[in-house]
């Protein structure tokens, strides 16, 4: 008994830091390129069009699989199929490293489709292994994301030019931490869970098609234009920023900065999410800092710019927590939580594979980066429209509203 006692906090340890450091793929292989993509644009010979590809892949990668990826977690178990996700990204990203822009989008491919795959089941694992934590552990796992993600952003440019890695080397460096993903994912296979006939004769009265659940739609679309404007300014703002001119190395690190400030609210926000019944406010809160940040750069004075970047940063870090919060707060089981997961990612991601793109378009078509930003403004509208369904106080599949207590 002594020993069964110590092998669960022991395994629960296990569970947190394999979160963790997965957590921490999830965005640096997006990341590190907005800082390089005049570096490979140039050296590739490419359009700011195709250019803006280079995040909108992934984008891509992740709306064709998320809605297959629960199913894949049922039939194979999901602890094994995270670890092949894990076992891709890293071959995703030295492929990417690799010279040439052919070998540049196949590698961009693969890795995007292996972040898809741990972005629908990770939200999944923390209900199903936290039930009374979401908040807590979606703000564990939000500050690992965005962390690692900013320190991305901002050491890109010094890794290509300063240390002479060249784009190809700031890039590949980071298959050094998804291979380190690996070795801290490979003791879960021994807790590999399955789902027996039993489990699923269980799950058959919480089942809900959430394709037909209009809440699930808002949370889909929520999640949807969080992402869009999140990579639009992950791969367009250091372009932006140089425009006003600010110093290519400087642009950098306020991209880092802008995720920087995200950082104390992926963990503050899931926390106080969870403890509410509704998250109305919060969606108010976060439609105002995006709004101010993007009017900001369109109108306000470029000596408090860093001013700016700083509320996009607080906007995105509510966004963003809120669009995982509600996987775990609009569902009944992990069950629910990975279909509407993979649903959200899915759609939602399929939006947000438009916006990098379409603002390089915009912005070779008109030589200006006033419409993107107008582009943004607009998104920030229809966010707070459908953030106000998504943080109703309700499960999909359900007319009534559940008064429920939240624990963080």
């Amino acid at each position: 008994m002594p020993n069964k006692q110590k092998n669960i906090p022991s395994s629960i340890g296990l569970i947190i830091l394999g979160i963790i450091v997965i957590a921490a793929n999830l965005r640096t292989p997006l990341t590190s390129v907005g800082p390089l993509v005049s570096l490979i644009r140039d050296d590739v010979h490419i359009s700011n069009t195709l250019a803006g590809l280079i995040t909108t892949v992934p984008l891509l990668a992740f709306a064709l699989l998320s809605s297959l990826v629960p199913k894949l977690g049922r039939r194979y178990g999901v602890e094994r199929v995270i670890l092949i996700a894990l076992i891709f990204l890293t071959a995703g990203i030295v492929i990417r490293s690799l010279s040439g822009a052919v070998n540049l989008f196949i590698g961009t491919a693969v890795l995007g489709f292996a972040i898809a795959v741990c972005n629908v089941l990770l939200p999944s694992i923390i209900k199903r292994d936290f039930p009374d934590k979401i908040g807590s552990m979606t703000g564990v796992y939000s500050i690992s994301m965005n962390l690692c993600g900013a320190i991305a952003s901002g050491i890109s440019v010094p890794l290509a030019v300063n240390a002479g890695l060249k784009w190809q080397g700031a890039l590949g460096i980071w298959g050094i931490l998804s291979f380190v993903s690996i070795l801290c994912w490979l003791p879960q296979l021994r807790n590999q869970t399955k789902q027996t006939a039993t489990t699923s004769q269980r799950m058959v009265s919480y089942d809900v098609n959430v394709w037909r659940s209009p809440l699930a739609w808002q949370v889909t679309l929520f999640m949807g234009i969080q992402s869009m404007v999140f990579y639009v300014l992950i791969a367009w703002l250091p372009e932006i920023l140089k425009q006003q001119g600010i110093d290519p190395n400087q642009s950098g690190w306020y991209l880092s900065i802008m995720q920087l400030a995200m950082l104390p609210f992926t963990f503050i926000v899931p926390v106080i999410a969870g403890r509410m019944s509704s998250q109305r406010l919060l969606v108010v809160i976060t439609t105002i800092l995006l709004m101010t940040g993007t009017l900001g750069l369109l109108y306000g004075s470029s000596n408090i710019i860093l001013l700016w970047i700083i509320m996009l940063g607080i906007g995105g870090g509510f966004a963003f927590s809120l669009s995982m919060m509600f996987f775990g707060l609009r569902t009944q089981n992990a069950h629910q939580a990975a279909e509407l997961s993979g649903m959200a990612q899915s759609v939602g991601y399929l939006l947000a594979a438009i916006g990098p793109a379409l603002i390089g378009y915009l912005h070779d078509a008109t030589n200006s980066w006033n419409l993107p930003l107008f582009i943004l403004l607009g998104a920030s509208i229809v966010l707070f429209l459908v953030g106000i369904g998504a943080a109703s106080n309700r499960f999909v599949g359900s007319r009534n509203r559940y008064e429920l207590p939240r624990k963080g």
